[in-house]
């Protein structure tokens, strides 16, 4: 028996997984907690034994956030957390403890094409390589998936804190509004949640295009104010959102294209995290692509690598099974 966790600054999910006969990893149950309503994950964990009590084997964690030397300080939430600290909690002799974007890396190996949204095909001659991760969410995570000729490794890294270059007059400008709010400007200050509703403020201060009444109304009120601005932008019914929404997913495609060409990903950059499969809409309109596309010379490479989102919120849950069972230890 796997338990398996997915701890986001939003919410934190728990599983627990068998496997099959045939060597498939099965989903048990699953539970979702709000992540701000406790101080701890060793409380979510407290509560969820003491539903389920389970007889675990292994154990394997996601955490948004720089794992290091087994310890970890989440990123967007106030928690430090250790696998021995979360060893202790859930009576196992060893827990595995890795960044949430590699566990979701993990979980591109179990993902099937209904599972997916293909955005391009890319050269459909290359069946391998290295992959690339990129997932936006309450932060913004990148993963790479390094291919050695017969298996995929995944490596975490920390990239969504890399600066933020701007590629126009206007997104210049959103850096130097971000600039004097914030200092360092990174890629998570424009594609995350938060981050939809900062290029939303620059465009809304800087007199882009006026505020309707009743959407300003909305985001006073509203506890997710990028899902706000996301719906009022794919019906179109804001200026002021459909702008916001182009910029994100423009900014978002060049990023991407960013990370193929760093890794040279041509057996696949996928797109992760809450935010995509909400704006998929959005994303299949050519905006994503021909922003991932515009490298100049190298525009030829990244137009052979597939472009794919990911559709299944529960892939990093089985990516830390996955994970659980190639590199723990049963108790």
């Amino acid at each position: 028996m796997i338990i398996a966790g997915d701890i986001g600054g939003t919410k934190t999910n728990v599983a627990l997984f068998g496997r099959e006969e045939r060597g498939m990893l099965e989903l048990k149950t699953m539970q979702s907690f709000p992540s701000a309503s406790y101080e701890s994950l060793e409380d979510i964990l407290e509560e969820f034994n003491a539903t389920h009590r389970p007889e675990i084997t292994h154990a394997c964690f996601g955490v948004a956030g720089p794992v290091v030397d087994g310890r970890v300080d989440a990123t967007n939430l106030a928690w430090e957390m250790s696998a021995r600290s979360l060893a202790g909690t859930l009576k196992v002799e060893t827990v595995s403890m890795i960044n949430d974007l590699e566990a979701m890396a993990f979980g591109v190996e179990t993902l099937v094409p209904s599972q997916l949204h293909t955005l391009s095909e890319g050269d459909r001659r290359r069946r391998h390589g290295h992959r690339g991760l990129i997932a936006a969410g309450t932060g913004l995570g990148m993963a790479s998936i390094y291919w050695d000729g017969g298996d995929y490794h995944p490596m975490p890294s920390e990239g969504g804190h890399v600066d933020f270059a701007p590629r126009s007059e206007l997104e210049t400008g959103l850096l130097n509004w971000l600039t004097h709010r914030y200092g360092h400007v990174s890629y998570e200050r424009i594609l995350s949640g938060p981050g939809l509703f900062n290029i939303y403020s620059f465009l809304r201060d800087s007199g882009f295009a006026e505020e309707p009444k009743w959407l300003a109304a909305e985001l006073e009120s509203a506890e997710d104010s990028s899902a706000v601005i996301s719906k009022a932008a794919l019906a179109k019914k804001s200026e002021l959102s459909v702008k916001t929404l182009e910029m994100f997913v423009e900014i978002y495609g060049a990023m991407a294209g960013n990370l193929a060409l760093v890794l040279k990903s041509i057996g696949g950059l996928y797109v992760g995290g809450g935010i995509a499969p909400k704006i998929l809409d959005k994303l299949k309109d050519g905006s994503f692509m021909k922003a991932f596309n515009d490298k100049g010379r190298m525009a030829y490479l990244t137009a052979s690598v597939p472009v794919h989102v990911i559709l299944d919120d529960t892939t990093s849950l089985y990516g830390a099974a996955l994970c659980a069972l190639k590199h723990g230890k049963a108790f």
